[in-house]
């Protein structure tokens, strides 16, 4: 299978004169070939009536409760918790929620790039799943759960969570000197931290996004919620202690642009969360 769509007559043309020169068999293309065909077949994509994004996945169960709830696990586990003063696991008895962020309630963001389309995108890019703030209004059923793409509302919240984070991208393209909060971020966690209630600032990214100490100061529990995909539930499960937090850093996040790269090892290591840093807290009771 050729990947790169705008180049597919130069493999084809590439392929053949292997496949005339002896280098590669006939054999090894029939056998690729046959095994996505069979795949597709099994998917209902070769089906007359069948959409390449919307067909019936019978033999494999894509989408399938069964699968949605490895993945909603997948989530629970993936979560790492940088920062927590006294403030996670949220409790369910809590009347008043006040959930913050576009992030929030955005597929194609928690889905990032490689959704459907290449680079993904932002809204709906695919059908199933629950957003971030779908996931916290099942989990946290008898609370009130507001929401807001700004820092507007939440004056009565009992907490607030508020959701940032990157739109979708993949490979060279996500390039980024300083990835980072934006201001606009920075300024509505700083304005809903006003007030004598816990912050939960929920990080949604493909990597380390730097985060100023005025910010850092400002929230009382941070949790890297990377990529969730389709499985926005997994997410509200850490937060209200349905599921432990174990997730730990695979790589060093950085307390600056200039100290990229940073690695363990490094003569001057001074990151903001070093290589293996997880706060674990108990799923509750």
């Amino acid at each position: 299978m050729a990947m790169v769509a705008n180049r597919h007559r130069e493999f084809i043309e590439n392929l053949t004169e292997l496949v005339e020169e002896g280098v590669i068999p006939m054999e090894r293309i029939d056998d690729a070939v046959t095994r996505i065909l069979r795949v597709k077949a099994a998917m209902g994509l070769l089906d007359a009536e069948a959409s390449s994004f919307n067909a019936p996945f019978p033999e494999y169960g894509f989408g399938s409760e069964e699968h949605r709830a490895v993945s909603r696990e997948a989530v629970q586990k993936s979560l790492v918790v940088l920062k927590n003063e006294s403030a996670l696991p949220l409790s369910k008895e809590l009347t008043n929620i006040h959930v913050a962020g576009a992030a929030a309630e955005d597929m194609g963001i928690q889905c990032g790039g490689w959704t459907i389309g290449w680079q993904g995108e932002k809204g709906e890019v695919t059908t199933g799943g629950t957003t971030l703030l779908e996931g916290i209004r099942s989990v946290a059923s008898d609370a009130n759960v507001t929401h807001s793409a700004t820092a507007d509302g939440g004056d009565d919240a009992d907490a607030v969570i508020v959701i940032v984070g990157e739109g979708p991208y993949a490979e060279g393209i996500g390039d980024n000197e300083n990835p980072s909060l934006t201001e606009e971020e920075q300024a509505m966690i700083a304005q809903l931290s006003e007030g004598d209630r816990p912050l939960i600032l929920v990080i949604v990214s493909g990597r380390p996004l730097l985060i100023p100490d005025d910010t850092l100061a400002a929230a009382d529990a941070i949790v890297a919620a990377w990529l969730p995909g389709t499985e926005g539930d997994g997410v509200a499960d850490v937060l209200f202690g349905d599921a432990p937090a174990t997730g730990t850093l695979s790589f060093t996040w950085p307390r600056n642009k200039d100290q990229h790269p940073i690695n363990v090892g490094d003569e001057e290591y001074d990151p903001l969360f070093p290589f293996g840093h997880g706060i674990q807290i108990e799923a509750a009771e």
